[in-house]
């Protein structure tokens, strides 16, 4: 190998001796041996090239040889050539030969980051597929058992991602040993290795016959939710969602319900909150008779957490589980058993507690129905609105349609509106951008009455906000809304307003009563376009301020296809040749451009 970067196998030499054959390898060699990373970088993501270049035999006996000395590299390297060897196999003459690649990879599965041990795993995993049942006994299971009992806990972990792609295809006395050293690790001395056994346990228990299942895997499940690490314990409860759906409703009640009900309420928040996390897979894994009789009285206890974070976590979950009820008794369930612990947290003492609540409880009213939501829930929508903090009432706004569903929205429209107000005029701008873009469902569902009443005076005010991307929603907002209300709205409402603006001090006030006429004259057509907006552009055109003159060009060349051709003839192609003779290099540049698109030359 080392010969072939000798002298004689520089481009010079092709065609000569023959020797020009080794001059890819040659290459890649002075590239991967340069000091510059990225070049590195660039010839591992070349590889497939090269590969191409020598032919299935020398990528095999000397390509990949190479490769898996040089294996010492930064990990952007390493992780690039993982990355590239899971997409080899047809390189080095297809299946026949897929074992060939399994040394490099290997060796990339026990270095030291995680990322790139990663990478290789999920490349061996890919390469696996590819074995036939002979081969993966014969190449990739002493792989895996060599991976499972090497020194460095590296790669162990790396092993603990192997074992469920080899276990279906090999023959019984291979899949006991396989088993074997699946146990071993989940007892492993070092925490890494039993996290990333767990973390595997119902992937590999999915591959199993039940029998194994529930004699070995439900053991070793009872064992990692019970570590002294809570980082392993928080993935057995991961892996309880896939083994809970391979057993049958009596296996599941003896022999995993009493290691899920210890989980839920382990001493470690952490393991908690994961509990809170999969409660929906979880429900719907261990099937309704366990979670009336289980998993209800658990999610109570998880609302009512000492953690804010496990509470928020389940908080979350609160209409999930509403939802996979059984329809017959959920009423009855949720009113009784869940709204009780729901009234708690309105007023809990975390705001991302009560966010969490204000994002899915909106979504309840749909599954209780008119009397109930009026009766129970509407009180906390409302106390919700009032609520101190921007993000939960912006979480409630937001999921109107809901509500607007079941009931109208007119029963909250009272509290609505002071919600609104002050979110409207929230100092975080990116609070009052959020109720902007709620702004056209609220007016479709208040109606345009009501709209002109309460709300219109606060859209005009987002117009002249001194943040940029409020007044650009707020343009946007305005068209939204005539798309909604009609042109006979437009016409009486928004346009009178938005061209006194015209006459505004500020300059960039003036800048976005065009922003709006570009936006505006789109859904207002012609004739309104033509008799009310183009004589205040045309007027702007004298303004003092350069910015507003070239946004005077830009706006004519947007609503230029919209006037009639006398309209552009007689009004807009002289204001136009004037602005084109303008003292500033943007006006100028601009009014020619607008010339020409509109073919006035």
């Amino acid at each position: 190998m080392a010969g072939a970067a000798g002298p004689g196998t520089g481009p010079g030499a092709a065609g000569g001796d023959g020797d020009d054959s080794l001059y890819p390898i040659a290459v890649l060699i002075d590239e991967l041996r340069n000091e510059d990373v990225q070049l590195r970088l660039n010839s591992i993501k070349k590889l497939s090239t090269i590969a191409l270049a020598l032919g299935v035999e020398r990528t095999r006996t000397e390509l990949l040889p190479f490769l898996t000395d040089t294996i010492y590299d930064e990990d952007e390297v390493l992780l690039a050539l993982a990355e590239q060897l899971g997409n080899f196999t047809g390189l080095v003459g297809g299946p026949d030969f897929a074992h060939c690649l399994l040394p490099p990879l290997e060796s990339l599965a026990t270095v030291e980051e995680t990322v790139v041990r990663d990478k290789a795993v999920e490349s061996l995993r890919q390469i696996s597929q590819e074995h036939t049942p002979v081969a993966l006994e014969a190449h990739f299971v002493p792989l895996v058992k060599r991976l499972a009992s090497g020194d460095w806990f590296t790669s162990r972990t790396s092993a603990c991602g192997l074992f469920s792609v080899c276990y279906p295809r090999a023959s019984n006395a291979v899949k006991a040993e396989i088993r074997q050293h699946f146990r071993s690790l989940c007892s492993d001395d070092t925490p890494m290795v039993r996290r990333a056994a767990a973390s595997k346990l119902g992937e590999f228990a999915k591959v199993l016959e039940l029998d194994s299942v529930k004699s070995e895997i439900v053991p070793l499940f009872t064992n990692l939710a019970s570590d002294e690490q809570d980082s392993v314990r928080l993935l057995a409860v991961e892996a309880c969602v896939s083994i809970a759906q391979l057993l049958s409703q009596e296996d599941l009640e003896a022999l995993v319900m009493p290691t899920l009900r210890q989980a839920a309420e382990d001493k470690s928040w952490r393991v908690r909150y994961m509990v809170a996390d999969k409660f929906s897979e979880l429900q719907k894994a261990v099937g309704p008779k366990i979670t009336l009789n289980d998993l209800i009285p658990a999610f109570q206890n998880l609302l009512k957490d000492c953690e804010a974070e496990v509470r928020a976590a389940a908080a979350h979950k609160v209409k999930e589980l509403c939802e996979n009820l059984p329809a017959e008794g959920r009423e009855t369930i949720i009113m009784n058993q869940i709204l009780p612990f729901i009234k708690e947290l309105v007023s809990d003492t975390n705001q991302h507690v009560k966010s969490a609540l204000a994002s899915v409880i909106m979504g309840l009213s749909t599954i209780l129905g008119k009397e109930n939501t009026i009766e129970h829930l509407l009180p906390l929508f409302l106390a919700q609105l009032k609520d101190e903090c921007p993000e939960v009432r912006l979480n409630i706004i937001s999921n109107l349609d809901c509500v607007n569903e079941v009931i109208g929205i007119r029963q909250l429209s009272q509290s609505l509106l002071p919600a609104i107000v002050e979110l409207a005029e929230d100092a975080k701008w990116r609070v009052r951008l959020a109720i902007i873009e709620y702004m056209p469902l609220l007016a479709g569902q208040l109606g345009m009455e009501f709209f002109d009443e309460k709300l219109n005076s606060l859209c005009m005010a987002w117009l002249v906000d001194h943040v940029y991307a409020i007044r650009e929603a707020a343009t946007n907002n305005l068209m939204k809304l005539v798309q909604k209300f009609g042109t006979e709205w437009a016409q009486n409402t928004i346009v009178p307003k938005v061209l006194v603006m015209a006459n505004d001090p500020n300059y960039l006030h003036r800048m976005t009563t065009l922003f709006c006429i570009n936006v505006l004259s789109e859904a207002c057509g012609q004739e309104i376009t033509t008799k009310q907006m183009l004589p205040i552009v045309l007027k702007m055109a004298g303004d003092q301020v350069a910015n507003v003159r070239f946004n005077v060009a830009k706006s004519l060349q947007k609503i230029g296809p919209i006037l009639d051709t006398d309209a552009l003839q007689e009004e807009v192609k002289p204001v136009l040749q004037k602005l084109g003779q303008d003292e500033d290099m943007d006006v100028k540049y601009f009014a020619q451009e607008a010339i020409s698109v509109l073919a006035l030359a």
